[in-house]
């Protein structure tokens, strides 16, 4: 069936979800309409995203529980296992304009099969939310004696309307204060070095001697940072097209910040290690504080500054480092809720609702002091997050381009995809729940540690193996979405050319239209979704 692109006689008004999602393109391609910043602006946009200070609590918490020398092994197997994984994902993202649910999608769950690492997604952020919450609460209260409780409804709420206007507002924010973070984070790292040097040598003696099951769990905590490249992918999807002009450019912004947020991430939780270190051999009472990052920066600012200027450097570097990634985890996590729920029930209830929800969440998790609980919380997070992100990443290494049994560009609209696709669906399932028995020592306390590797083996093998079994018969239900124009550009973008959706009446380029069951005329890949009697989805192509 080829459709030609007769304009539509039927008239219409635009639908809450088109209106709506013409602002970000909350659930659906990004074209290059839109797309109108520059490679710099995006990296730098996305990487004001990980501004957070979880890492360097995540630091200080390993380095506590494990010693200096596994916590610093552990981080580098949690760097070299991100960057690895990072990397297909975030080129896929960028070169094809789509979040990562979409590439999820198309590479082996299948169209209702993605939902459930949306959920997963979804969860990351309101994790890591309350998390960063709970530290700005902490820093409210040392800086300005507000209650805690009430702190976290402050740190909560202040995120909601910072958020309600997606990308245009977010890149500014991220823009204009990273200088500003990152003054502030870097001094009180170099004050040390120079003023302390012997803090060095603490630092590297600091716990037990090198362990392989104690590095194997310190990089569980860690990766349970995994999910971070979706959010980074929530940015890069609004690449601008990658031309020989400007590839040098368009790489070195895809890689610094998609798989290359890691090296920042390192980097903050060794230095949140450092801190804890130092504090924990210099103040009264350090053990106790060691791990909250307001206390770490405050005690290094208070040797060199003025008592009253130290605490208001760290109020306001734990308020715009909260404030910074926490805009992020609220806007992706919205974003995640509203894909799940606008495919399962086929209607779109408005992003902002799941802003709230997904804010509520978190409130929750905060309240019920989630702190406490930081590396068992993140451990058991770690193996969903790990079985999903490599799953989809060995999809596209292997199933894509060595095997060539997964479709090589990416699909996501409905029709187009199976419902369920068990090369990736079965894998991410065997993959966390294996992992996670073996998380909680279900098959025995030697093999515990190893959690970590299981969740990572089982996603990198299961995938091609699937593949091959089932030689690629559940990734596309059609081959051919109807519509003659062709889905590229001549440099392998996605094209500009632009289509009438005949349902919501508004323009949309090539790659987000299908060809109509029912009439001779397009339809965009939202309207397919919220079909609710599947009139217009295209039939099974033999």
């Amino acid at each position: 069936m080829t459709a030609s692109l007769d304009q539509p006689t039927t008239t219409s008004t635009p639908t809450t979800a088109t209106r709506e999602t013409l602002e970000d393109y909350t659930l659906r391609f990004a074209p290059r309409s839109y797309r109108k910043w520059s490679t710099g602006v995006v990296a730098v946009s996305a990487l004001g995203g990980i501004a957070y200070l979880a890492d360097f609590a995540i630091g200080a918490n390993i380095g506590i529980s494990y010693g200096t020398t596994n916590a610093l092994w552990g981080i580098a197997i949690f760097a070299v296992v991100i960057f690895a994984t990072g990397l297909p994902l975030a080129y896929y993202a960028a070169r094809y304009n789509i979040d990562l649910d979409l590439i999820t999608r198309g590479s082996g769950f299948g169209y209702y099969g993605s939902v459930v690492t949306n959920v997963i997604f979804a969860s990351f952020t309101f994790i890591f939310f309350a998390l960063e919450g709970s530290i700005m609460a902490q820093g409210l209260r040392l800086g300005l004696h507000v209650p805690v409780w009430l702190g976290y409804a402050v740190s909560t709420l202040v995120i909601f309307p910072l958020v309600i206007y997606g990308m245009k507002v977010l890149s500014t924010l991220q823009v204009w204060t990273t200088p500003l973070w990152l003054i502030l984070m870097v001094l009180p790292f170099g004050y040390l070095l120079i003023s302390h040097p012997s803090s060095v040598s603490t630092f590297f003696s600091y716990g037990p001697d090198a362990d392989f099951g104690s590095m194997l769990l310190a990089a569980g905590v860690c990766l349970s940072l995994i999910a971070q490249i979706a959010e980074q992918i929530d940015y890069l999807r609004f690449m601008p097209p990658k031309t020989p002009s400007n590839s040098r450019r368009w790489w070195t912004a895809v890689l610094l910040a998609g798989p290359g947020w890691v090296i920042f991430g390192a980097v903050k939780q060794v230095i949140g290690l450092f801190l804890a270190v130092y504090i924990i051999a210099q103040v009264d009472g350090g053990t106790a504080i060691a791990n909250q990052p307001v206390h770490q920066f405050l005690e290094i600012y208070r040797g060199f500054l003025p008592g009253w200027l130290a605490m208001t450097l760290a109020v306001v570097l734990v308020v715009i480092s909260q404030v910074k990634i926490n805009v992020t985890n609220a806007y992706s996590g919205s974003l995640a809720w509203t894909n799940s729920y606008t495919r399962l029930t086929r209607h779109y209830p408005g992003r902002l609702v799941f802003l709230g929800f997904n804010l509520v969440i978190a409130l929750v998790l905060m309240e019920a002091n989630m702190f406490d609980f930081l590396n068992t919380i993140l451990g058991f997070y770690a193996n969903c997050g790990m079985a999903w992100i490599v799953v989809v990443a060995s999809d596209i290494v292997f199933n894509k381009y060595l095997l060539r049994l997964s479709p090589m560009a990416p699909e996501f609209r409905r029709g187009m995809l199976y419902a369920v696709n068990p090369v990736g669906f079965v894998s991410m399932a065997v993959a966390a729940g294996v992992s996670i028995v073996v998380f909680f020592g279900g098959l025995g306390s030697g093999i515990k540690p190893y959690s970590p590797l299981v969740a990572i083996g089982l996603a990198l093998v299961l995938p091609p193996v699937l593949a091959i079994l089932t030689r690629g018969k559940y990734y596309l239900r059609r081959s051919d979405d109807g519509l003659e124009l062709p889905m590229y550009d001549s440099d392998g973008n996605p094209s500009g050319e632009v289509l009438t959706c005949h349902v919501c009446r508004q323009e949309y380029e090539r790659p987000d239209m299908a060809a109509c069951q029912t009439h001779n005329a397009a339809i965009c890949s939202l309207c397919l979704s919220t079909d609710k009697l599947a009139d217009h989805v295209l039939p099974l192509q033999s």
